[in-house]
C-alpha cells in the first residue's frame, strides 16, 4: 500500500510526496497543516488515533481531501469521526498484495462510499462471490468468499507453482480468503478473513462483528476477538481489550451479549496494555491465538485466567515465524 498508492502513483503524476520513518501522529498532523496535504495515507491505529485527537482541530487541514486507511475492518463511527474532526473524507479502501495492493476502493460513481464499506471495485476488476463449502457461485447480499479478476492480480508466487494453483484458478480467479457480501449498490463490506472464523458447535463466529460491537463501547480503545480450543464447543470466542477508560470484563461481556446472538456471546474477556500488531496496523491473531492456548484455561467471562490480571496483559507467547 506503502509503495503503491503512497509512492509510485503520486510520483507518476509529480505530486509532491510527505513521508515519515515512523508513524507520528502529531508530526502528522502538523505536515498535513504545513504541505496543505490533500490526500493522506495512515496505518491502521493512527487512523483512530487522528479521530480523537484534539489538535486536529486546532491545525489548518482546509487542503485536505482524503484520509484513507487499510488492512483491518474500520468501525463506521470511526470513519465519520475522523471525517468530523479533520473536515474531510475518511474512508478505507481494500486490498492485497497478490492484488498489487489495489481491489476496491472508498470512492467512485462520482460519490464517497458509504462508512463501514470498502467502496467499490477498482477500475478493470471483476468479482464473484463463492461459497467456501461448495464453490457455488452466491448473488449480492449474501456472505461469501470474495475471489476477483483483473489486471492488478499477480502472475503467481515466485517459484512455488503448487501454492499459486491454489490461490489462482486456471481461468484467473485470485481467491482471496475475505468472507464478503456485496451490496446491492456494487459497495464491497469486508466481514472477516474465513481462516479466522470461529467454529462455535459448528457454527461461524466472524470475530471481527464482536470486535465492532466491543468498540462501540465507550471504554475500549481497541479489542480482538480469537478462538480459544473448547472440548465441549469446539472453540469458544474470548476477547483482549484495550481499555480507554474504566471497565471491568463482567461489564464488557454484558455489554455485547444482548447485542450478538446466542452462541456468538463471549467466553471470556482479558483486559491488557496493548495487542500485537505489525507497524502497518495489522493485527497478529496469531500470537493472540497461540496465547490463548498457552494458557491455563479460558478464563469465565469477566473472571481473568491465571498469569492475567485486569490490569495486566497475558504473558508473552513464544516467538513466531512467519512465513
Amino acid at each position: 500500500m506503502g509503495l503503491g498508492l503512497s509512492l509510485c502513483v503520486p510520483l507518476s503524476v509529480g505530486a509532491r510526496i510527505v513521508t515519515f520513518p515512523l508513524p507520528d501522529t502529531g508530526r502528522i498532523l502538523e505536515a498535513v497543516a504545513e504541505h496543505r496535504v490533500t490526500h493522506a495515507t495512515v496505518p491502521l491505529p493512527m487512523f483512530a488515533e487522528l479521530a480523537d485527537d484534539p489538535r486536529a482541530e486546532r491545525l489548518d487541514a482546509s487542503r485536505l481531501e482524503l484520509l484513507a486507511t487499510a488492512g483491518a475492518h474500520v468501525p463506521a463511527a470511526v470513519e465519520l469521526r475522523a471525517g468530523e474532526r479533520l473536515r474531510c473524507l475518511a474512508r478505507q479502501g481494500y486490498g492485497m498484495t497478490e492484488a498489487t495492493t489495489m481491489i476496491s476502493g472508498p470512492t467512485g460513481l462520482g460519490r464517497p462510499g458509504e462508512p463501514g464499506t470498502v467502496g467499490w471495485l477498482a477500475a478493470g476488476t471483476e468479482a464473484r462471490l463463492v461459497d467456501p463449502e461448495d464453490g457455488r457461485d452466491l448473488p449480492p447480499g449474501q456472505p461469501g468468499e470474495l475471489w476477483v479478476r483483473g489486471p492488478q492480480v499477480m502472475a503467481g508466487y515466485h517459484d512455488d507453482p503448487d501454492a499459486t494453483a491454489a490461490t489462482i484458478t486456471a481461468d484467473g480467479w485470485l481467491r482471496t480468503g475475505d468472507l464478503v457480501t456485496i451490496r446491492d449498490d456494487g459497495q464491497l463490506v469486508v466481514q472477516d478473513r474465513l481462516k479466522e472464523l470461529i467454529k462455535v458447535d459448528g457454527a461461524q463466529v466472524p470475530p471481527a462483528e464482536l470486535e465492532l460491537v466491543l468498540r462501540e463501547h465507550p471504554s475500549v480503545r481497541d479489542a480482538a476477538v480469537v478462538g480459544r480450543p473448547d472440548a465441549e464447543a469446539g472453540e469458544v470466542p474470548v476477547a483482549h481489550v484495550v481499555l480507554a477508560g474504566p471497565a471491568t470484563p463482567e461489564e464488557l461481556a454484558a455489554f455485547v451479549a444482548p447485542r450478538v446472538a446466542a452462541h456468538k456471546r463471549l467466553r471470556g474477556v482479558r483486559l491488557v496494555d496493548d495487542l500485537p500488531r505489525m507497524p502497518s496496523g495489522k493485527l497478529l491473531r496469531r500470537t493472540l491465538r497461540d496465547q490463548e492456548r498457552a494458557l491455563p484455561g479460558p478464563p469465565a467471562a469477566g473472571r481473568p485466567a491465571a498469569g492475567v490480571t485486569p490490569e495486566g496483559s497475558p504473558p508473552p507467547a513464544a516467538p513466531t515465524r512467519r512465513g
